[in-house]
């Protein structure tokens, strides 16, 4: 009865923005109803093979998402590779031996690609991948406005610049999202996300070691798997109860001193979001009613529509 609930709030207010939100960025739920009919489920399916796999790859792919609607919109920039003629994002510090999931979107466009030739573009592949990885691993889900084209071009420079850092303090994250036309309660919402996946320990390292709004016995765990030097590839869970299950206890963590990154722990430090992380950490279903329509909001940042960009036929390469 309480998945029912909350499918029912969620599904509610999602309408609702799908709605109000389409014409402004000229996107729709129905834009592939007669040109590729089966598109949503044919994603679907390939993510949950893929999660089969590899429980962490809901959260990659999510992640994926994020840093390529943050720089220049929501446009698949992210997914083109360096040659020795362009310079793409991937090679940005912020996504640098980091962002990961590339093989999932290519072989979901082959998929689709099979069923539709040259009618879906990779970015709306990865729309619908990022929210079937969040509902495939617990969380909400939502009617993704679908219609973007694929940018011709990427900016390293913007991806530097322009996606969060996990040192970004409060002023700074809500600073960086109203850039993007996103308030501070999406803000809030959005870093939900890290209630799944992992960090690697350079993200963390100065927080574990230096900071004193931490929980010690947090701090000296973490420690166990993160030396204070060296290498910084070794993983750790955002969320150490359920790192592979999409919930609210992220939120839960905050409220305990238990934020792994700087920029998580900034969401509730006697600052002005403390009040909705407590809202979060006790309301399940207010958290993922909110983070489904900060997607839907997320998703609509300046996409490519009508005849600007194109569809790529390799989502790696520009046509």
């Amino acid at each position: 009865m309480a998945s029912l609930r909350y499918s029912f709030v969620t599904l509610s207010i999602v309408t609702l923005l799908v709605i109000s939100s389409c014409g402004n960025a000229q996107l729709s739920p129905t834009f592939y109803a007669s040109t590729c009919p089966n598109v949503q489920l044919i994603v679907r399916n390939a993510v949950r093979e893929a999660i089969n796999q590899e429980l962490r790859i809901g959260a990659s792919i999510l992640r994926l998402f994020f840093h390529d609607c943050f720089v220049n919109g929501c446009d698949g920039s992210l997914l083109l590779d360096d040659t020795n003629t362009f310079t793409g994002e991937k090679n940005a510090f912020p996504n640098r031996n980091s962002v990961r999931g590339f093989e999932l979107i290519d072989t979901i466009k082959a998929r689709v690609d099979a069923a539709c030739n040259a009618t879906v573009s990779c970015a709306d592949i990865l729309a619908l991948a990022a929210k079937d990885g969040v509902g495939l691993m617990g969380g909400p889900t939502w009617t993704v406005p679908l219609g973007r084209r694929d940018a011709r071009t990427a900016s390293q420079s913007a991806a530097n610049a322009q996606i969060p850092a996990p040192s970004a303090n409060l002023a700074t994250l809500i600073s960086m999202f109203a850039a993007k036309g996103l308030s501070a309660r999406d803000m809030v919402a959005l870093s939900g996300a890290h209630t799944f996946g992992f960090a690697q320990c350079s993200t963390f390292r100065t927080r574990i070691y230096n900071e004193t709004n931490i929980d010690p016995v947090f701090a000296a765990n973490r420690r166990g798997t993160c030396p204070p030097s060296g290498d910084g590839t070794n993983l750790v869970a955002l969320d150490i109860q359920t790192p592979n299950r999409f919930d609210n206890n992220y939120y839960t963590n905050l409220l305990n001193r238990r934020g792994l990154l700087h920029s998580d722990q900034e969401l509730f430090n006697n600052g002005s979001q403390d009040a909705l992380v407590r809202v979060y950490g006790s309301d399940l279903a207010t958290f993922r009613s909110d983070f489904a329509a900060a997607m839907i909001r997320m998703g609509n940042i300046s996409p490519l529509t009508g005849t600007n960009g194109e569809i790529r036929r390799n989502c790696r390469v520009v046509n």
